[in-house]
């Protein structure tokens, strides 16, 4: 297999960096064009779903859940649009829906609940058992393919794609091995980018769809520290790690008065970093349940998107995390790749903070707090701890690809699905497919 390899080390390192989402009357045009894809669903369809669970809805109902944002909608163009997740959302976000729901259906641990719950407790065993804090290695070999539909690009034209691709740089992720590509000549960004990508190019055929493949092989490990207050030790606040990882950033980490105020409230009184970033974490899992989420790229700003709706996905929980974190005087960022958990992969986002004296430790706000938690341990696993079962491929947001794209991403903020375009724009998510072969080798 040959690999393709160009532009200098210098184009490399200036092309990763993170750069603002575009602001022009194009581009708003396209995220216009965006949310109408997610706000797809009318008033009827939305009352047929919340019928299965209350069959006597009322209107005035429908308006009070909106009003409270437990319903998302938008007027676009002159009608009143719900979210394609509207329904099923409702009865994530709204208590009252919530226990409708769990009284008709009952309750049952999610596919990686019901891993983690037996997992959790061998990872904390063994790391006390080994003395290290990664454990518990899984082996796995994935097989990612994108699929362009057919005609998406005229005959002839060539498409470029990025695939995601496992980290090479991360403790807890070793053995990185490429077994096969779709095609012989291929760009893989080197660790300094924080998108970690397999670039290829393909020309469209007419009537057939655009494939590209990537078969990878790599370890994952969990890793888990049993933190105690008295062995953080005082912040060096004159580092570059300190400054570069406390500091705002564009769009989605902004200091702004209600952040302040709000970061100000959840840690007064306190100056430890961990017992800080237990408060926010407790906090963020107490206020804010994981709901269906639109697409990053249409939202300004996320962590006050999450504060405006009462909820988020793993992504957005991580970034309003992060935000507070870093107000706060505590270094954090954002990480994302995949879960991996058997019968429950999906994209996933989190994030790691600094604790002077430890290190970077990971922290997923969205798995939070266990259900199925047992001990003191088990309920704060999740902040300085993390499953087995991950693919880190992002080590940051909104930053370029390698090499670098030429059209506005599909998704600005994460990159976990791919990213295709072609020399007459952007391939939106609605034109093309991805999937995930998972094979575990131990």
């Amino acid at each position: 297999m040959k690999r393709l390899i160009y532009l200098a080390a210098f184009l490399f390192v200036a092309g990763c960096a993170p750069k603002p989402a575009p602001v022009t009357d194009a581009w708003e045009q396209e995220r216009m064009e965006r949310i109408k894809l997610d706000f797809c669903m009318s008033e009827s369809q939305v009352k047929e779903y919340i019928r299965k669970y209350i069959p006597d809805v009322t209107n005035e109902q429908m308006r009070a859940w909106e009003e409270s944002k437990a319903l998302e909608c938008m007027e676009i163009d002159g009608e009143k649009r719900y979210f394609r997740n509207a329904g099923p959302n409702l009865f994530r976000i709204d208590s009252a829906a919530y226990c409708i729901k769990i009284a008709k259906e009952g309750t049952q641990l999610s596919g990686s609940e019901k891993v983690n719950k037996e997992h959790l407790p061998e990872v904390m065993s063994a790391v006390r058992a080994t003395g290290t804090d990664t454990v518990l290695p899984k082996r796995m070999r994935v097989t990612y393919t994108l699929t362009v539909e057919p005609n998406a690009v005229p005959s002839g034209k060539m498409v470029r794609c990025w695939l995601p691709f496992p980290r090479t740089d991360q403790r807890r992720q070793q053995h990185v091995k490429l077994l096969a590509t779709s095609e012989d000549k291929y760009v893989q960004s080197p660790a300094t980018c924080a998108h970690s990508t397999l670039y290829m190019e393909k020309q469209a055929v007419r009537n057939e769809p655009t494939v590209f493949s990537e078969t990878v092989e790599y370890t994952s490990y969990a890793e888990w520290h049993a933190l105690k207050p008295q062995d953080i030790l005082p912040y060096d606040t004159t580092s570059v790690l300190y400054k570069k990882y406390t500091s705002e950033r564009e769009t989605h980490i902004r200091f702004s008065p209600r952040i302040r105020q709000l970061a100000a409230r959840l840690t007064e009184g306190e100056t430890n970093p961990l017992l800080k970033a237990r408060r926010i974490f407790a906090w963020v899992n107490r206020y804010f349940p994981w709901a269906s989420a639109r697409e990053y790229s249409t939202i300004e700003n996320i962590p006050e998107y999450v504060l405006d709706n009462h909820h988020g996905d793993c992504g957005q929980v991580s970034l309003l995390f992060i935000t507070l974190c870093r107000c706060s005087g505590i270094p954090a960022h954002f990480q994302s790749g995949f879960m991996m958990h058997p019968g429950a992969w999906n994209l996933h986002d989190w994030a790691e903070i600094y604790l002077e004296g430890i290190g970077w430790v990971p922290v997923d706000q969205s798995f939070g707090i266990p259900t199925f938690a047992r001990s003191l341990e088990e309920e704060y696993f999740f902040l300085g701890g993390i499953d087995s079962w991950r693919m880190i491929v992002n080590s940051d947001y909104s930053a370029s690809l390698m090499p670098e794209k030429k059209y506005p991403r599909s998704e600005t903020v994460d990159f976990q699905r791919g990213e295709v375009e072609w020399e007459g724009g952007n391939l939106y998510f609605n034109k093309w497919k991805y999937k995930m072969d998972i094979e575990y080798l131990n």
